[in-house]
């Protein structure tokens, strides 16, 4: 058995049958030229079955009984089932996106089973505009937002004549940089005596002098929540919202995509990030979404952003942190609510940087904390909460990907909702659009897609008041 970080494990602990803790992705490709969408779905389903050689990643699941030892160790299957993790489906006529997204939002609050590798691969044909759509889901335990990302990439190709049909399973992870290859004696598990020794001293130095700097650490991140107003402090409350809800397992997914120059455009004539301007529609759009339901806190509504911890050269896994921002919800005015957004985030971002890795991960840690009691009995109805919702941004691929010269159209991502934290946002890049993916409690948020129209609305604000500063 493999030992189970407690990055990995946290995942599983937290999760409940009302609180599934996977995460997804629903992918659109348009064929070849000549080829239908059934042609492309068998061509997919073959590949996917035949590829046999199955990476570490996509055979770990947790130890037998999974009640006792599955949340402390990995053990790994020899075997894998394609009949079971592989699916082909067809969509029920007419085939519009909405009977796709009403699958998937259907398909995303089932458990993954335990007992087998925690993920699936959902292969859609139907879709009336000609397109297939894949749909996946890994357990978080496997992997977090920029990992699954890395395996998507490494799956397709920039080539739109590449014939090679790779499958998520089978890929390796990238080779180590040349100073950290392995000697022979490493690759079967022997530690040098001496280079082992002082690694693992000089590794536990480095922890030890992070550990001790802890505390310090702590009272700079206290002292900025006291200085400034713009800083979302750890334990700090966010307004109660009817985001703020205990739910139940049914979920209901969104997507949309708009051109990735507008959201540019905007970034520069506002001179703010991209990230930025993807938190100003989501801010706009949630202060519009609640002024429907007649549910708008009269203080500004609190995200908590994921960043991720990864290096181009580190393995798959999870490693993220994450930072809080005020939003500016309260805010009617687009401009107000822009600079709301950059101040709040400026902020959080010089406490991060001010960190070690293991202080950033600490403080990430502390951010999300209340998340581990959601499931106490009363915790969400009774105690205020910190954020109010989860907003990712996940850098996906700049150029044209294609799977045997099927091209990639569209990429949304599918995350996780939970106790207390009825909405997820999450955004990825493709060559050309920036894509959302909204998954919601089904129950707990009435016409979820109504917040699509929201956001493409609060995009032309923001288009607006660019073009008012350009002409200033």
């Amino acid at each position: 058995m493999q030992y189970m970080p407690i990055t990995e494990s946290m995942f599983l602990i937290a999760e409940t049958r009302e609180q599934p803790m996977h995460v997804g992705g629903l992918q659109l490709f348009e064929p070849r030229e000549g080829q239908s969408s059934s042609d492309l779905a068998e061509e997919v389903f073959d590949a996917f079955h035949n590829g046999t050689e199955v990476s570490e990643l996509f055979r770990k699941r947790p130890a037998s009984p999974a009640p006792i030892l599955g949340n402390l160790f990995w053990t790994h299957d020899e075997e894998i089932d394609f009949d079971y993790h592989v699916r082909r489906v067809v969509l029920p006529r007419p085939g519009r996106v909405r009977e796709l997204l009403r699958y998937v939002s259907l398909n995303h609050g089932a458990l993954l089973d335990r007992n087998r590798p925690m993920w699936e691969v959902h292969i859609i044909e139907g879709l009336n505009d000609g397109r297939l759509a894949l749909y996946t889901k890994v357990h978080h335990s496997l992997v977090d937002g920029v990992t699954a990302l890395r395996i998507l990439g490494r799956t397709l190709s920039t080539d739109p004549e590449d014939r090679s049909g790779r499958t998520p399973w089978s890929l390796q992870t990238r080779p180590r940089p040349a100073r950290q290859k392995a000697s022979a004696n490493e690759e079967t598990g022997a530690i040098p005596l001496i280079s082992g020794v002082l690694g693992a001293a000089g590794a536990a130095a480095g922890v030890a002098g992070q550990m001790a700097g802890l505390a310090p650490a702590a009272a700079r991140i206290a002292w900025s929540a006291v200085r400034e107003d713009d800083y979302a402090a750890p334990l700090t409350s966010a307004p109660r919202t009817l985001l703020d809800v205990p739910i139940g397992s049914a979920r209901r997914f969104a997507g949309e995509k708009w051109e990735l120059s507008r959201l540019k455009a905007v970034a520069k004539a506002l001179e703010v990030t991209l990230n930025d301007v993807v938190l100003a529609m989501c801010s706009g759009a949630l202060r519009s979404y609640l002024i429907d339901q007649d549910a708008l806190p009269d203080s500004s509504m609190v995200a908590a952003l994921p960043v991720s911890l990864h290096t181009d050269e580190d393995k798959d896994g999870n490693a993220i942190t994450a930072i809080m921002c005020k939003l500016g919800t309260e805010q009617p005015d687009p401009g107000q609510r822009v600079r709301t957004i950059v101040a709040s985030t400026g902020e959080a971002k010089k406490v991060v940087r001010g960190l070690a890795p293991l202080q950033q991960l600490a403080l990430g840690a502390a951010n999300i904390a209340p998340l581990a009691l959601a499931t106490v009995p009363g915790f969400v109805r009774y105690v205020p909460p910190q954020f109010n919702l989860m907003i990712s941004n996940v850098p996906g691929p700049g150029k044209e990907l294609y799977w045997n010269g099927a091209r990639l159209t569209d990429m949304y991502p599918v995350s996780v909702v939970m106790e207390g934290l009825a909405l997820n946002i999450t955004v990825t890049t493709t060559a050309n659009h920036m894509n959302f993916g909204l998954i919601g409690a089904r129950k707990e948020l009435p016409s979820l897609q109504r917040l699509l129209t929201h956001l493409g609305t609060a995009l032309e604000e923001l288009e607006k008041l660019a073009d008012t500063v350009a002409r200033d």
